[in-house]
């Protein structure tokens, strides 16, 4: 299933986004408990819950998707949806008590000048959950910016690298890691973090960052010269499929593609599909956060949606003037301000 040639609008790539693959639907079809998902309203929520929807259906069984957001949701078909400031430890309480959670809720953006509030969302919010729902399986969301950078030639971090956050985000992410560490360790709480690098599609993402700036003509900066990356998709995909992995003490998973990508040559192979010149500025550093996939690869295979594939995506999406949701990731950032 890797895709069509192109996407018409932004609904047939959400429909796309949405559509579960034959392992997951098995997955399903034998997974145990409900699932809840907590921050779903944000960039890859929208996907995973409609697409663990979509999978439950295609595996015959009665199984809730309960969605959770601090804001109104859509009203997705066959999906409960729930309103609840997670900041409320009240109203965290009386969520329902399912046996499968993920959690996605996160602050990065607007980190730098507002500390404190990241502080809050990446520990506080992690706290309140965890305490409340410490019966459940939780598959959360984290990153591989609590790595520190790794050189080029290193195969990228791996689960086993001990952290070395760099930044109120970074160190803050960390801390919503130990929060639920705590609970696994010593309350019985199963946990598993997904440590992402990164989530692609065409309305954002780093892939996104650097079509636009060779399609507008901006110099591409690539001091942070590599990349490696996973089609959202295949990173719903594999977080839905990571429940049996939640253990007691915690445990990691690195989500990413299985390539190292330059950016420089990515910046060159949208020149010549947007047909641009390219302007490069800076010199390689030979290092960027990049993480090791060789676990999750084992366990899921590779994703299904190749590189190469997306890249096509997002030049042609980027020519006909699709949506931009107008985040950009900073991916070159190597100073943890966001």
């Amino acid at each position: 299933m890797n895709g069509p040639e192109r996407f018409a609008d932004a609904e047939a790539l959400d429909e796309f986004l949405a559509a579960p693959s034959a392992a997951l639907v098995e997955y399903m079809a034998g997974l145990r408990g409900e699932i809840m998902i907590l921050g779903a309203g944000g960039k890859v929520g929208p996907s995973l819950v409609r697409r663990a929807r979509r999978a439950v259906e295609l595996a015959g069984v009665r199984k809730q998707i309960i969605a959770v957001d601090a804001v109104p949701l859509p009203a997705w078909p066959g999906v409960k949806t729930i309103t609840c400031d997670l900041m409320d430890r009240q109203a965290v309480a009386a969520l329902p008590r399912v046996e499968n959670v993920v959690f996605m809720v996160g602050r990065k953006f607007g980190s730098t000048g507002s500390e404190h509030l990241t502080w809050a969302v990446n520990v506080l919010v992690p706290h309140n959950v965890a305490d409340c729902l410490r019966a459940s399986r939780f598959a959360v969301f984290s990153t591989g910016c609590v790595y520190p950078v790794a050189h080029v030639y290193s195969g990228g971090s791996t689960e086993s690298d001990r952290p070395e956050p760099v930044g109120e985000y970074a160190m803050s992410s960390l801390g919503r890691e130990r929060v639920f560490d705590y609970y696994a360790a010593e309350q019985g709480a199963r946990v598993v973090h997904i440590r992402l690098n990164y989530a692609l599609e065409l309305r954002y993402g780093v892939l996104v960052d650097i079509a636009t700036k060779v399609f507008h003509g901006q110099p591409v900066d690539v001091t942070t010269g590599f990349m490696n990356g996973i089609w959202q998709g295949d990173c719903c995909d594999q977080v839905l499929r990571s429940f049996d992995e939640a253990t007691s003490p915690s445990t990691i998973l690195n989500i990413t593609g299985p390539e190292t990508l330059s950016v420089r040559r990515v910046a060159e192979q949208f020149g010549a599909l947007l047909g641009k010149p390219v302007t490069i500025t800076g010199e390689e550093n030979g290092r960027a956060y990049l993480s090791n996939a060789a676990k999750a690869n084992a366990l899921f295979g590779n994703p299904d949606v190749p590189i190469g594939r997306i890249i096509e995506w997002v030049a042609d999406w980027i020519q006909r003037g699709g949506e931009n949701i107008g985040k950009p990731t900073h991916f070159e950032t190597q100073d943890g301000r966001y």
